[in-house]
């Protein structure tokens, strides 16, 4: 077996020490995490557990960091979600070796990565935003306002949800998330007339108006979609997050634009719903205007309804940590505009907030994450 260069590890100083943990990480993005003592050792990046290449590297990346490092592991952390490789990876580990396993939702993990680089022990409003992680209701989450210490989490809000018309197939293709909105709006009529390049549009118009194969989700990476495809930046993503970035680039392109008034709303039971915003755009690309403009205009209003609703959190759990962390935050623009909110709000100058620094806020942090809330649970 071909060792692994160690000088591709990235060692993170946690602030307490606990058990040996392998936490075996997400099914995107995959990698890593053994700990020892007071210190977490994250793996390079594995890749997506889809191949065959790619599984059998994580399995041999796991055997010879327990090899180099000289750690046995006493627990096996791994996703909620049960069909993932490293799920059944982390389970049958754990069944030869004996050793008990802990499932970590999602983005719990994502939150407790952030704190672990951080040293944060108290107490954290969390914000994750990503793509898609399976929630602890076993329904499809990516828009989540947690509270977090050590004893784990409490979902205190999420995002509004849309449907995903075709399942999994909605993540590719942004056009079904847009007309998921147009369903929402009464306007499910208009989807085959302004979706004619794509064959199913047939189809998904009427499964929106049979509500069928359409599971919910609350993922910020599926508004980011909804948004591309009703201003027509981008219908079929050939790689992940495509939508997501081209819009980025349009709002960086055009700059700092004023949100929309009322361009969302946060419900009684703390759901923060961004479905004007999305109705204003279903109107906006017919009128021929500035995309750029309004893929900026559509960044202001999504950082000041977040700003609004982690404030609010800030202020009823009386915490002045927030911890924000999922793949969403890639984007420039809406993780330094929100952060300029947060600060200058009338909370700003007692918040302290926490991002990923050194590593990445998308899923190759997930097992550094699930690793510290393993420590933290058995040390409870």
């Amino acid at each position: 077996m071909t060792e692994i260069d160690l000088s591709a590890v990235r060692v993170v100083n946690l602030p307490i020490s606990g058990p040996s943990v392998l936490a075996c990480g997400a099914w995107l993005k995959n990698t890593v995490c053994l700990s020892h003592g007071n210190r977490a050792y994250l793996s390079a990046v594995i890749g997506d557990l889809s191949s065959v290449e790619a599984r059998k590297k994580m399995d041999a990346v796991v055997a010879e960091m327990c090899l180099q490092l000289d750690i046995e592991p006493e627990i096996i952390a791994h996703d909620l979600h049960p069909e993932f490789y490293s799920t059944m990876f982390a389970r049958n580990f754990a069944a030869s070796q004996c050793k008990p396993v802990i499932a970590v939702q999602h983005h719990h993990a994502h939150i407790a990565a952030v704190c672990a680089e951080h040293g944060v022990t108290e107490p954290v409003v969390g914000l994750a935003l990503d793509g898609v992680g399976l929630g602890s209701d076993l329904s499809p989450w990516g828009g989540e306002l947690l509270y977090v210490d050590d004893s784990g989490f409490q979902r205190i809000g999420h995002l509004a949800e849309l449907p995903l018309p075709g399942g999994d197939r909605a993540a590719q293709e942004p056009w079904r998330m847009a007309a998921a909105v147009l369903a929402r709006a009464g306007r499910g009529g208009e989807i085959e007339k302004r979706f004619p390049a794509q064959l199913a549009a047939p189809s998904v118009a009427a499964m929106l108006q049979k509500d069928i194969h359409c599971p919910r989700t609350t993922s910020m990476g599926r508004l980011f979609d909804a948004a591309a495809g009703l201003l027509g930046v981008n219908m079929v993503q050939a790689h992940e997050a495509q939508a997501a970035i081209a819009l980025q680039q349009l709002a960086e392109q055009y700059g700092p634009e004023e949100a929309l008034k009322n361009g969302y709303l946060i419900t009684e039971d703390n759901t923060l719903d961004f479905f004007p915003l999305l109705s204003y755009l279903a109107s906006y690309q017919s009128v021929k205007r500035n995309v750029a403009r309004a893929a900026s205009q559509f960044h202001a209003t999504l950082t000041t309804g977040l700003a609004e609703w982690v404030l609010q959190a800030v202020r009823r759990y009386r915490i002045t940590r927030v911890a924000m962390g999922g793949g969403c935050f890639h984007n420039r623009v809406l993780l330094q505009e929100l952060i300029k909110k947060l600060k200058n709000s009338a909370s700003g100058n007692v918040l302290s907030i926490y991002t990923a620094r050194r590593i990445p806020p998308d899923d190759s942090a997930v097992a550094l994450g699930q690793a510290w809330i393993a420590i933290q649970k058995r040390r409870g």
